[in-house]
């Protein structure tokens, strides 16, 4: 299974303060689940991802709320490719496997 994901996710404001987040749909998130080859603390995932020309790793983290993973979208990406919340955005995503 091909680790790599692209999707259109709306930008939101986490209501604990200024965490921005985008929501990996629920199908990409269980195809996460399935490639993850070790998941770590919390349950997240390391991933690459590129937004526009922004690209960057970090980790996607399970919300158990909602059932799917989402990815923190920090502020140097949002004013590099001029987005911010209620934006959405064209994500590419890949698990990475090491």
């Amino acid at each position: 299974m091909d680790p790599t994901f692209t999707f259109d996710a709306e930008l939101w404001l986490h209501n604990a303060g200024s965490w921005v987040f985008v929501t990996v749909p629920e199908d990409e998130s269980e195809e996460i689940h399935e490639v993850a080859p070790n998941p770590g603390g919390f349950g997240s995932v390391r991933v690459e991802v590129s937004i526009g020309e922004t690209r960057w790793r970090t980790s996607v983290f399970p919300d158990s709320k909602i059932g799917c993973f989402v990815l923190p979208i920090k502020k140097a990406v949002r004013k590099d490719e001029q987005i911010d919340v209620d934006d959405t955005a064209l994500v590419n995503l890949t698990v990475l496997m090491d």
